[in-house]
C-alpha cells in the first residue's frame, strides 16, 4: 500500500541497515500487537464508565429519576462524541510535528479525558456529572479517531481484516473488563475510576512509545480555510455511496446491539427481578460475552482475509445479533439472560473482526483517512452512548420488553443496509 504523502513519515528507507520494505513489516508487526492494547484501553473507560459508574451514580444524585438522568447525560455525550470523532480525525490529517500527526492529539486526548474523570470521580451533582462525563467522551474520542487511523494509513487492504479482528477483539474485551471493574468498584467509585485511568493511560502510552512516528514537519498538505470545518462532518452519498451505506449499516447495527447491552443493570435489576444482586451478575454476563467472542473473533477475521469476502460474515453475524437480542424476550430471567451474553458475543465479535475491514476498504480518500474514519466512527460510538438514551425514552414509553423486538429488527435493517455495497464483495 502506498502511504499517502499527507501522512507519510519523512525517512523510512533504512533501519539499522534495514531496507524500506523491511521497515514497514517490521512496523506494520509492532502496529498489529499494541493496537489491540489501545483499543482495550479506551473500551475499558468507556464500558466502566458508560455501563456502571455513571449510572450507579446517577442512582445516588438523582434516585428519583436514573433512566431518566442516564438517558440525558448519554444522549449529551452522544452529542460530543458525533462532533469530536471528524474534528479529530481531520486535525491529525492535517497536523505536522516532529512526532508525527497522530500522536499529538492522542498525548492531548489522554490528559484531558484523565483530568475529566478525575471530576467525576468526586462529582457532586447531576449537573457536574454530566457536564464532565461529556468532556470525557470528547477527549477520548481524540485518542480513539487517530488511532483507528493508522490502519489504512499503514496496512494493505489484504491484511485489515485481522487487524480489524484483533483491534475489535480488544475493543469488545475491554468493554467487559470495564463492566467487570465497574460491577467490582461500584461501592468505591472513587478508586474505580483510578483503577481504569491507570489502564487506559498505560495501554494508549504504549501505542504511542511504541509506534512512534518519525518528523513529518514540511510534509505538504492542502490549504484549509475555517469554512472547511462544516465539511468535516459531510461526505456526498451520491459520490461515495459506499462509504455512506458502510456508516448507514454500522449505525444501524450498533445501534440495535446497545440499546439492550447500554441498560444492562437496570434490566437485571427490574426486568429479570435481581434487584441488588444485578451488579454481581454484570461480569458473569459479561463472561459469557467474552467466551462468544473469542471464539468468533479468532476464526472471522482471518478467514475474511482469506476468501477475500466480507459482506456474508456481517450478515450471519448481524442474524446472530438478531436471535440474541429477542432471547431476553422469549425467556427473561437470568439463564436466558445468559444465553444471550455468549450469542450476543458471538454476533457481535463476528461482526466487528469484520466490519472496519470492510470500512477501510471504502474511505473516499486515503489523505483524508482520519478524517473519514472519524465520521464512520460516530456510526460507531453514537450508538454505544445513544443507545441508552433511546433504550431509556422506549422504557420509559413502552417498558422492558419492548425493547428486545425494536432493538433485533434494527440490527437486521443494518444489515440489509450493506447490501448495495459494490466496491467490496
Amino acid at each position: 500500500m502506498t502511504i499517502p504523502p499527507t501522512l507519510a513519515a519523512p525517512d523510512l528507507s533504512s533501519e539499522n541497515g534495514a531496507t524500506g520494505a523491511e521497515v514497514a513489516v517490521r512496523q506494520e508487526r509492532l502496529l498489529l500487537r499494541t493496537m489491540p492494547i489501545a483499543s482495550f484501553g479506551i473500551s475499558v473507560l468507556w464500558g466502566s464508565i458508560g455501563s456502571i459508574f455513571l449510572a450507579v451514580q446517577l442512582q445516588t444524585l438523582s434516585p428519583g429519576n436514573k433512566v431518566g438522568s442516564l438517558a440525558l447525560a448519554i444522549g449529551i455525550g452522544a452529542f460530543g462524541t458525533m462532533l469530536a470523532g471528524p474534528i479529530a480525525g481531520t486535525l491529525s490529517d492535517r497536523t505536522r510535528t516532529r512526532i508525527g500527526g497522530r500522536a499529538p492529539w492522542m498525548i492531548g486526548g489522554l490528559v484531558a479525558t484523565i483530568a475529566a474523570m478525575a471530576f467525576m470521580a468526586f462529582a457532586t451533582s447531576t449537573v457536574g456529572l454530566i457536564a464532565a462525563y461529556t468532556v470525557v467522551m470528547i477527549a477520548s474520542n481524540f485518542v480513539g479517531s487517530p488511532l483507528i487511523a493508522h490502519i489504512p494509513d499503514r496496512v494493505p487492504p489484504e491484511r485489515r481484516g485481522i487487524f480489524s479482528s484483533l483491534s475489535g477483539l480488544g475493543t469488545i474485551i475491554g468493554a467487559i473488563v470495564g463492566q467487570t471493574a465497574g460491577a467490582v468498584f461500584a461501592g468505591a467509585i472513587p478508586f474505580g475510576y483510578l483503577v481504569v485511568a491507570a489502564i487506559f493511560s498505560i495501554a494508549v502510552s504504549v501505542f504511542l512509545i511504541v509506534n512512534a512516528r518519525q518528523s513529518n514537519v514540511g510534509v505538504p498538505r492542502e490549504h484549509y480555510a475555517l469554512s472547511d470545518l462544516l465539511r468535516t462532518f459531510w461526505v456526498n452519498p451520491v459520490k461515495n455511496p459506499d462509504f455512506f451505506w458502510a456508516f448507514v449499516g454500522r449505525m444501524l447495527i450498533v445501534t440495535g446491539y446497545y440499546l439492550v447491552s447500554a441498560l444492562e443493570l437496570y434490566i437485571l435489576q427490574d426486568y429479570i427481578g435481581l434487584g441488588e444482586d444485578a451488579v454481581n451478575q454484570v461480569p458473569v454476563v459479561g463472561g459469557c460475552v467474552l467466551v462468544g467472542i473469542v471464539i468468533s473473533t479468532i476464526i472471522s477475521g482471518p478467514l475474511s482475509d482469506k476468501v477475500g469476502r466480507r459482506k456474508v460474515f456481517i450478515f450471519i453475524a448481524s442474524a446472530l445479533m438478531a436471535v440474541s437480542i429477542l432471547t431476553p424476550f422469549v425467556w427473561p430471567t437470568l439463564t436466558g439472560f445468559l444465553v444471550f451474553g455468549f450469542i450476543s458475543g458471538f454476533g457481535f465479535g463476528a461482526y466487528n473482526a469484520v466490519d472496519y475491514a470492510l470500512i477501510t476498504q471504502v474511505l473516499p480518500s486515503s489523505a483524508h483517512a482520519g478524517r473519514d474514519l472519524g465520521i464512520i466512527n460516530i456510526s460507531g460510538n453514537l450508538p454505544q452512548t445513544f443507545g441508552a438514551a433511546a433504550a431509556g425514552l422506549i422504557v420509559t414509553a413502552f417498558g422492558y420488553a419492548a425493547l428486545f423486538p425494536i432493538a433485533a429488527l434494527i440490527v437486521l435493517v443494518g444489515a440489509v443496509a450493506i447490501v448495495p455495497i459494490r466496491s467490496v464483495r
